[in-house]
């Protein structure tokens, strides 16, 4: 089979073995940064404080564990999230949550500026999205699915969309399912990363963020999908990706 059938790593990877195209063994030449490197930036473009991790967690850390740059981008803060909390301090505690998450994974962290449960996606909106991905110049973007029962997660997706399109498909572009069922629809997968090796690396990561009842969260739904998606591929646990059929070739 081929990658855009089924692309799956094994756990214990071995030198020269790639994920999504990018390799997952860099000598210490390239990881001091040497300009011939292969070494990779991916943003993990999220709605909200946990979406990254959840969606793409056993992505982000086999990458950041092999030495790329991997940065989790939050489009809100997650104010909505919290009964019982103001915006501002849900917050607060979100952002907090969402640190401790990327020190797990490995990846830095960009909080953009708009309000959990009342995202837009206007002109202004649009430019925002295109400045932060044009400025950080990415290898590779991971974001929602945009065919998403939410509405955060689906204005995500598109404000990612255009922005790949009018910087001329500069980067790689792939989406990631959340709560498949019952969040993302019809989405259809074609590559599979098998995060067998970091699986608890992974949910380490969730758990970070205690204020969205996490344990419960993964053992109803984040776990369930990474154990079909296994199935899918013939390991113990996957996460599923679609890459963007329009995308230009470049690293992958």
């Amino acid at each position: 089979m081929n990658r855009r059938q089924m692309l799956t790593l094994l756990g214990n990877a071995a030198a020269g073995a790639a994920v999504l195209g990018i390799p997952l063994s860099l000598n210490a030449e390239n990881r001091q940064g040497d300009k011939a490197t292969q070494r990779a930036k991916v943003l993990v473009i999220g709605a909200h404080p946990d979406d990254p991790e959840t969606c793409a967690g056993g992505l982000m850390c086999l990458l950041a564990n092999a030495g790329h740059d991997v940065v989790a981008v939050y489009l809100t803060r997650g104010e909505a999230g919290i009964a019982g909390k103001s915006h501002d301090q849900a917050a607060a505690i979100r952002v907090v949550e969402s640190e401790n998450a990327c020190k797990v994974v490995g990846s830095r962290h960009i909080f953009m500026n708009q309000i959990d449960g009342n995202t837009e996606i206007n002109l202004a909106r649009y430019k925002e999205m295109r400045d932060l991905i044009e400025a950080e110049r990415p290898d590779v973007v991971i974001t929602h699915w945009p065919i998403d029962s939410h509405r955060d997660h689906a204005i995500c997706g598109l404000l990612v969309l255009d922005a790949w399109r009018r910087l001329n498909r500069t980067f790689q572009l792939y989406y990631a399912e959340a709560m498949s069922g019952t969040q993302s629809q019809m989405f259809t997968p074609t590559d599979w990363v098998d995060i067998t090796a970091v699986q608890e690396q992974k949910h380490r990561a969730c758990l970070c963020h205690v204020s969205q009842g996490m344990p419960e969260l993964l053992d109803g739904w984040h776990i369930p999908m990474e154990t079909f998606r296994g199935l899918e591929c013939r390991c113990k646990a996957a996460e599923a990706y679609a890459h963007h059929t329009e995308a230009k070739a470049g690293i992958l």
